[in-house]
C-alpha cells in the first residue's frame, strides 16, 4: 500500500498545515440585541450566555468585538411594548432604540467594525409580523416595502454601514437601494436576506426581541422543503443590486448555501440562528457534547459550504480561540 491518506493526519501541526477550510474572526458577525428601558443587561433564558443590552453595555460589547478582530455587529432593537403599533412606525424614528444603538456603536468604535442594522418591522409591530397588514390581516408587500425604505434611510442616518432587509418582501432590495441613493447614502451597503426560510429554529430569537407574533410567517418566508427557490430568490436580489446576500438559517440549509455561493458574484453570508445556537449551548450544559468543539465544527461547516461571512452568537468565543 503506497497511498496512505492518514499520513496527513498524524499530528495536530500536520492537520493544521493541510486544513482546507479556515475560519477567521474577521469573517464573523456578532448579532446583538439592545432593549429600551433596561437598567442593566438582561439574560435571554433560551440563549444561554446571550444578553439584551443597555446602550452602555452595547458600547462595551462593541469594544470587545472590535478588540477581538470581529468583522462586524448586526444590531436588533427591542422597543418598549407601548411604543409598538400596527405599522411598526417607531422603528424609523431617529430616537428609536435601534437607531440610538447604531449611533452609540459608531461613536464607540467608528469604522473598526462593520455596523449592520436589521431592517425589518417585526420587532416594532404590535402584531409581530414583518410588515404592514392589509384589511384581511395579510402582510401587504408593497406597503411594507415603502416602510422598509423609510426604516433603512433612518438606519443609514444613524450610522449603519449596512442595512439588512430580512422580511422577504418582493422588490425590497431595489426599493431600498433607490431610497438610500436618493437620501445621499449611496455608500451604505444592502445585505439581502435572500434565502430566508420559515424555520422552526427561530424560537429563542423571538424571546430575545420580545416578539408579539401571533400565527406564522409562511406566506412570505420560504418553505423549508424548497431548494431551487432559495437560488431563485438570490438571483432576483442580485439583479436588484444587493451588495451581499444571505442564507438563513445556516446549518440546516447547507445545500442552499452551496448553491448560492456557486452562483453569487458578491459576498455570501449565512446566519447561524438562535435555535442552532441554543441546541449546542443546551446540549453542552448537560454534558452531552463539548461546547467549544461543537461550535467550531458547526461554523466551519458553514464556511466549508461556501459562506464568506457568518453571523453567529459564538463569534466572540470563536475569535478567542484563534
Amino acid at each position: 500500500m503506497t497511498i496512505r491518506p492518514r499520513r496527513l493526519r498524524t499530528t495536530a501541526a500536520m492537520r493544521s498545515l493541510v486544513r482546507e477550510t479556515r475560519v477567521s474572526p474577521a469573517q464573523l458577525v456578532l448579532p446583538v440585541f439592545v432593549r429600551d428601558g433596561l437598567d442593566e443587561p438582561s439574560p435571554i433564558e433560551s440563549m444561554p450566555g446571550v444578553l439584551q443590552h443597555t446602550l452602555d453595555s452595547l458600547r462595551r460589547e462593541a469594544v470587545r468585538a472590535s478588540q477581538a478582530g470581529l468583522g462586524g455587529l448586526m444590531l436588533f432593537g427591542v422597543p418598549l411594548d407601548g411604543d409598538k403599533d400596527a405599522a411598526g412606525s417607531c422603528g424609523e424614528e431617529p430616537d428609536s432604540i435601534l437607531n440610538r444603538g447604531l449611533r452609540a456603536v459608531r461613536e464607540e468604535v467608528g469604522n473598526s467594525l462593520v455596523v449592520m442594522a436589521d431592517t425589518c418591522l417585526d420587532e416594532f409591530t404590535s402584531h409581530g409580523h414583518c410588515g404592514v397588514l392589509d384589511a384581511r390581516g395579510r402582510v401587504d408587500n408593497d406597503a411594507t416595502v415603502e416602510a422598509y425604505v423609510r426604516l433603512a434611510v433612518s438606519q443609514a442616518d444613524a450610522g449603519a454601514h449596512v442595512v439588512g432587509p430580512s422580511g422577504m418582501m418582493d422588490g425590497q432590495v431595489l426599493a431600498i437601494r433607490e431610497g438610500l441613493d436618493e437620501a445621499g447614502h449611496d455608500d451604505v451597503a444592502v445585505l439581502a436576506y435572500s434565502a430566508k426560510y420559515a424555520s422552526a429554529f427561530y424560537g429563542p430569537f423571538r424571546e430575545a426581541v420580545g416578539s408579539s407574533l401571533v400565527g406564522d410567517r409562511r406566506t412570505y418566508q420560504q418553505d423549508p422543503a424548497n431548494r431551487r427557490e432559495g437560488l431563485r430568490e438570490t438571483l432576483l436580489d442580485l439583479a436588484e443590486g444587493a451588495d451581499l446576500v444571505m442564507v438563513k438559517p445556516a446549518s440546516h440549509y447547507l445545500d442552499v448555501l452551496a448553491d448560492v455561493a456557486a452562483a453569487s458574484d458578491v459576498p455570501v453570508a449565512a446566519y447561524q440562528v438562535s435555535g442552532e445556537y441554543a441546541m449546542i449551548a443546551a446540549a453542552a450544559e448537560r454534558g452531552w457534547i463539548t461546547r467549544e468543539a461543537a461550535m467550531a465544527e458547526s461554523v466551519t461547516s458553514i464556511v466549508r459550504a461556501g459562506a464568506d461571512i457568518v453571523l453567529t452568537y459564538f463569534a466572540l468565543e470563536l475569535a478567542a480561540r484563534s
